[in-house]
C-alpha cells in the first residue's frame, strides 16, 4: 500500500457536527478519533458512532483512518467497531515497541477475515510519542502493515517535560523522517505542536521546516491548517517546471553529465527530479 498524505485532519468520532462535512476540507486523509478527543466515560458512545463516520466519509470519497486507543481494555472493542470496507488505516498511538504492532496486525488479520476484506487491506500508522519509543524506532519501523510513522509532538514533548518546539523535537522529527524514507513509507509530523490554528504563518513556517527535514506530511486539528500543510508538503509549479527542465537537459547529454542553468547535472539530480514529478502525479 503506497500512500502520500500531506495532511491528516482529526475529527472526533463522537461529534458528528465535526465529521459530517470533513470530506469537504481538502485533507488528504481524515482521522476519526477515538483517543484523546474522547473522555474515558464517553469511549463507548464514540465507538458506536465511529462506524457511521467511516461509512459517511468514505461514501463521500474521503480517505479515512481511525485513531484507536492503545490500551488492552479498549483496543479490541475499538477495532471491532471500525474494521469495515472503506477503512484505509489504523492510527496506533503511543507505540513503544515492535511487538505491539505484531499483536495489532494479528487482530486485524482476524477482523479483515470476518469483514470479508483482503488481507492487509487495513494499513497502520505508528505514532512515536516517547524517547523510549524513539530508541526503538528502527525495529518499530520494520513492523507489519506500516504505511507511515508519525511523531506525536505534543506527547513526546510532555514526556520530556518541555514545550513542543524545534529545540526539543528537531532530532526526533529527523529520525522519524529518516526511518520512514529508508522504508519507503510516510514520515508524518512536525518539530512543533499542532494546536496553533490561529497563527497560520508560524504554522506554515514549521511545516516547511518539516518538509525540508524529509517528512512527507503532518496531522492537524483544525480545517484552517489543511491548506497550509497541503502547500508546505506539496509540489509547487516552479519545482515542477525546474524538474521538467532538468530531465529535458539530461536527454540532450553527450556523456554522463550535462550543464543546466550554470550547474552540473548528474544521475542523482536526475533521479530527484523524477521522484518530484512522480510525487506530483506527472511521471
Amino acid at each position: 500500500m503506497m500512500a502520500n498524505w500531506r495532511s491528516m485532519l482529526f475529527v472526533p468520532a463522537a461529534a458528528p457536527q465535526h465529521w459530517e462535512k470533513a470530506h469537504t476540507r481538502g485533507a488528504d486523509a481524515l482521522i476519526v478519533d477515538l483517543e484523546d478527543s474522547t473522555q474515558p466515560e464517553a469511549k463507548a458512545a464514540a465507538r458506536a458512532q465511529a462506524g457511521d463516520a467511516i461509512r459517511h466519509l468514505t461514501g463521500n470519497g474521503a480517505t479515512v483512518t481511525v485513531r484507536v486507543n492503545n490500551d488492552a481494555a479498549l483496543l479490541a472493542d475499538d477495532l471491532e467497531a471500525v474494521v469495515m470496507p472503506g477503512l484505509t488505516a489504523v492510527v496506533m498511538p503511543k507505540v513503544e515497541q515492535a511487538s505491539e504492532l505484531e499483536s495489532l496486525s494479528a487482530m486485524l488479520d482476524a477482523l479483515e477475515y470476518e469483514a470479508r476484506l483482503e488481507r492487509y487491506a487495513v494499513g497502520v500508522v505508528a505514532v512515536i510519542e516517547s524517547p523510549r519509543a524513539l530508541e526503538r524506532l528502527s525495529s518499530i519501523a520494520d513492523g507489519p502493515r506500516l504505511i507511515g510513522i508519525s511523531l506525536g509532538s505534543e506527547d513526546f514533548s510532555l514526556s520530556l517535560g518541555r514545550k513542543p518546539g524545534p529545540l526539543s523535537l528537531d532530532l526526533a522529527a529527523m529520525q522519524v523522517a529518516y526511518a520512514a524514507s529508508a522504508r519507503g513509507i510516510m514520515g508524518i509530523g512536525m518539530a512543533t505542536g499542532i494546536a496553533n490554528f490561529t497563527d497560520l504563518e508560524a504554522f506554515g513556517s514549521e511545516a516547511l521546516r518539516a518538509h525540508a527535514m524529509g517528512l512527507t506530511g503532518a496531522m492537524c486539528i483544525h480545517p484552517n491548517q489543511v491548506a497550509v500543510l497541503n502547500n508546505a508538503f506539496g509540489v509547487g509549479e516552479a519545482e515542477i517546471a525546474e524538474a521538467q527542465a532538468v530531465l529535458a537537459a539530461w536527454e540532450q547529454r553527450v556523456d554522463g553529465v550535462v550543464s543546466h542553468n550554470g550547474k552540473m547535472i548528474d544521475q542523482p539530480v536526475v533521479e530527484r527530479a523524477r521522484k518530484l514529478l512522480m510525487a506530483a502525479g506527472l511521471a
